[in-house]
């Protein structure tokens, strides 16, 4: 079978005991970084000295072939660097090809960054997305915020600390510069950090400088009035931020349960 194996994200204190079980018998262990997990077998004390093979972002499509082949005869174990593979990590190529051949699937839980950050964030929790990273293109990720602009769950991201005061300023453009916003950072290590505040503050934060991982945490969209009016400028808004205007039109029409042909129909006429 193939087992997906969360590692820690920061603390190795949080490595399970059916984790360390687990690597200390396993024969094959499909890695993100074989150097990282060599260093986590040495820093668990793991007597074992599995088989590493690299499974990354470049590789996965080549190896998940050979992997899901092995995984008929013998147990795989795959570990990211931090947390649970698959999750904005190696994994889900791997995964799919395995269901695809009948092999199964199973997980070691553990530590999460996503979960931890909502956890702690102070924002609501009973529903949520996890949006991974924005894209790198100023463009790109100002048209994705655009398109999460009357997203109402609570909304997950990952961050680089060299993009997050710029992306802290397109999401107060494109969410309002008061929403709700708490950037974690450094989760469960030395260092960790939770600030809160507006999308405004936050970025005059960040323009000083963050180091660290970095998962920023969102409140999501006040409910909006369903007014013809109203969500004919969500739409116009949406358009100017680059997306299409048929798909501006069927994100509001989901988010105020008006017409989405109503909506386009109106957003032509007022061209």
């Amino acid at each position: 079978m193939i087992i997906l194996a969360a590692t820690p994200i920061g603390n190795l204190g949080d490595a399970s005991r059916r984790l360390v079980e687990v690597l200390e018998n396993a024969e094959v262990v499909a890695a993100e970084d074989t150097r990282t997990t060599a260093h986590l077998l040495k820093a668990l004390a793991i007597q074992n000295r599995p088989r590493l093979i690299a499974l990354h972002d470049h590789n996965e499509k080549q190896k998940a072939v050979e992997l899901v082949a092995l995984a008929a005869e013998q147990d795989i174990v795959v570990v990211s660097d931090a947390g649970m593979p698959a999750v904005s990590d190696p994994g889900y190529g791997l995964v799919a090809a395995a269901v695809e051949a009948g092999v199964t699937v199973t997980a070691i839980p553990g530590p999460s960054a996503v979960i931890m950050a909502l956890a702690i964030s102070g924002m609501p929790t009973d529903r949520f997305t996890f949006e991974g990273f924005l894209p790198r293109k100023p463009g790109e990720r100002r048209r994705t915020l655009g398109m999460l602009s009357a997203e109402p769950r609570t909304m997950i991201f990952f961050e680089s600390p060299s993009r997050l005061a710029s992306s802290l300023a397109d999401m107060g453009a494109a969410f309002g510069a008061d929403r709700r916003i708490a950037v974690c950072r450094e989760l469960t290590k030395l260092y960790e950090e939770v600030r809160r505040g507006t999308a405004s503050e936050l970025a005059a934060w960040a323009e000083q400088g963050v180091k660290g991982e970095i998962v920023v945490v969102v409140s999501g969209a006040e409910p909006v009035a369903a007014s013809p009016e109203g969500a004919l400028s969500q739409v116009q808004a949406l358009v100017a931020s680059g997306i299409r205007l048929k798909e501006a039109c069927a994100e509001v029409a989901a988010a105020t349960g008006l017409s989405s042909r109503d909506l386009y129909q109106a957003a032509l006429a007022a061209r």
